[in-house]
């Protein structure tokens, strides 16, 4: 006997930058850069400690309890 799936209509609840966020299940890092207002812009993701490739947030479907940081880079002079 495994471990259930999740079910897709339940909401976890993740950290970013110190701040917990409660999100559905099954988010990925895209969709929750965009509901945080940052899709589409260049920003650097960790998830647990770990840097995640920006190829690779589309993919990267967020767990109860991740703690995520993220950096958007800024120009100027």
């Amino acid at each position: 006997m495994g471990t259930p799936a999740p079910d897709a209509t339940s909401d976890l609840t993740v950290t970013v930058n110190g701040d917990p966020h409660v999100v559905p299940a099954g988010l990925t890092i895209t969709t929750l850069l965009d509901r945080l207002g940052l899709g589409g812009r260049r920003v650097a993701v960790e998830c647990n400690r770990v840097v995640v490739p920006r190829a690779e947030h589309g993919a990267t479907a967020l767990a109860d309890g991740d703690r995520l940081e993220v950096v958007a880079f800024v120009g100027g002079g």
